[in-house]
């Protein structure tokens, strides 16, 4: 078989079964794209020999037979989970030199499930971005143009490798983790599959945290079936973390029928934004009309507190993100700066956190810090955690009404050029997460399918939401809005 990077992980884990293939084979086939591509600068730390030894293993259990659905499958994992002996920066100086004793629980339930690690893979720094751009890597790069330009775009945030390794072939899936997006987004920039769980479903232990009530981790795939595969393996209860949730772990590649008559599709008035582009409307529209047209009930729905969303996430993520990254001090782990004569450990943790942190950290813990001072935590803090209830209660309030899912623009645009939005205005950036922030601050299942092609060539993408822990359900839609989407556009090699 040639171009086996190109499969995806349903079709190489046939392929492997019926002995077409050897996961060897794949996984040498990865490496050989991953080192063509330095150009896209995805992956970040390589692991050859960690790669090669698991695929060999993943031989021997095939052979056995006894090979779970990941069995032999190469992926890439985002560089904010802990892999034993292996660099785990979160994309920040800080951490240079941080190497785990410890694996995270979704990294290990992989390799159980026989998953071959093909390395690590650029992010925005403590995924705080949303387009790759505050990586101590450098930015990643998107494999899509616009049209004959060859202006580099970005692949989204913070989960830009994960969505530009998989798009380009690197490896047949990756990892990610969503606090306001960070898989939806990306997905939806490189016509890519990425779904966010309800929060607990995967375990955050091993985890770099950036906001713990928001973090959650989730696959990034070419397809929604493959999707359904990688969830399965990823997910379950964990001891360890104590937001992890207690529940059985559906077989969610079997959910997957398609079959939506009957479902109710819920279409949000309040995500018809002002001045949102003529695509992104008209992709909605043509989506809802494929949902319709494979037997969906379509309803007008409203969610009155979204208005809120984007600056009460923008209140609770910092907070907890300046709470979290305390703990850089340059004392335990990761990057020291050199002090001079005299200097005290005020002056330690002063010089190191300027040196490890990036402007758009420092930004964020700075604005964290200051709503939970006294004097502002009442002001901003609480009033988002009330505004929070209030975002969750209206998806509860539609949900009770028989609502099975709610189909809405998963970016209020294409893909934009690197360097396009890191002027002096951060806003600009974060109203990027505009459709998803709603989906972290509820706590509820969200994927992004891609479903059509801007005027410009570059793919967009459409989002469910589902009922908590129904991502069975949430799939199963999915699944019904990519078939009749019909999406097969790849982008042009020129990396």
């Amino acid at each position: 078989m040639s171009d086996l990077n190109k499969l995806g992980l349903a079709d190489a884990r046939d392929a492997l079964r019926k002995g077409d293939t050897t996961s060897k084979e794949l996984t040498e086939a990865c490496l050989k794209a991953i080192e063509g591509a330095g150009a896209l600068n995805a992956f970040v730390h390589h692991t050859p020999d960690i790669a090669l030894d698991r695929a060999a293993a993943a031989d021997t259990r095939l052979k056995d037979g006894d090979a779970p659905a990941m069995c032999g499958l190469p992926i890439g994992i985002k560089d904010l989970f802990c892999t034993k002996g292996v660099p785990s920066q979160a994309g920040s100086r800080i951490l240079e030199g941080f190497l785990p004793e410890y694996e995270s629980t979704v990294s290990q339930n992989l390799a159980d499930a026989g998953a071959v690690m093909l390395g690590k893979l650029n992010m925005d720094e403590f995924a705080m971005g949303s387009s790759n751009e505050t990586s101590v890597y450098g930015n990643a790069v998107n494999p899509w143009r616009r049209g004959n330009s060859d202006a580099a775009l970005t692949p989204g945030g913070s989960s830009g490798g994960s969505a530009a390794a998989v798009a380009a072939d690197l490896c047949l899936a990756a990892t990610g983790t969503d606090t306001g997006g960070s898989i939806r987004q990306p997905a939806a920039f490189t016509g890519t599959v990425g779904i966010k769980p309800t929060y607990g479903r995967c375990s955050r232990w091993g985890v770099v945290a950036f906001a713990s009530s928001l973090d959650q981790a989730g696959p990034m795939t070419k397809s929604v079936r493959d999707a359904a595969i990688m969830l399965g393996a990823m997910a379950g209860y964990d001891p360890k973390d104590s937001t992890s949730a207690d529940r059985a772990v559906p077989d969610f590649e079997a959910a997957l029928t398609g079959d939506i008559r009957g479902k109710k599709i819920g279409i949000p008035r309040e995500y018809r934004m002002e001045g949102m582009p003529e695509e992104i409307e008209k992709l909605w529209a043509d989506g809802t009309a494929m949902l319709k047209d494979a037997g969906a009930e379509i309803v007008d729905i409203s969610l009155p507190h979204t208005k809120y969303a984007l600056p009460a996430y923008y209140v609770i993520a910092p907070a907890e993100a300046s709470s979290n990254l305390a703990r850089y001090d340059g004392v335990r782990y990761g990057h020291r700066a050199k002090l001079d004569a005299g200097d005290g450990i005020t002056e330690m943790y002063e010089k190191t956190r300027a040196e490890g942190f990036g402007p758009e950290v420092q930004r964020r813990v700075m604005v964290g810090t200051y709503v939970l001072s006294a004097g502002f935590y009442d002001a901003y803090y609480n009033r988002a955690r009330r505004v929070r209830t209030l975002i969750k209660q209206d998806f509860d309030t539609v949900f009770a009404e028989g609502i099975d899912c709610i189909l809405t623009p998963a970016t209020p645009s294409a893909a934009f050029g690197l360097g396009e939005m890191t002027d002096a205005d951060p806003i600009k950036m974060y109203l990027n997460d505009v459709f998803t922030v709603t989906v972290n601050l509820a706590g509820l299942p969200g994927i992004a399918v891609p479903t059509g092609i801007d005027k410009q060539g570059l793919p967009l993408g459409l989002q469910l939401i589902g009922r908590p822990w129904e991502e069975s359900d949430l799939l199963s839609s999915a699944y019904a809005l990519e078939r009749a989407a019909g999406f097969v556009a790849k982008a042009d090699k020129w990396w």
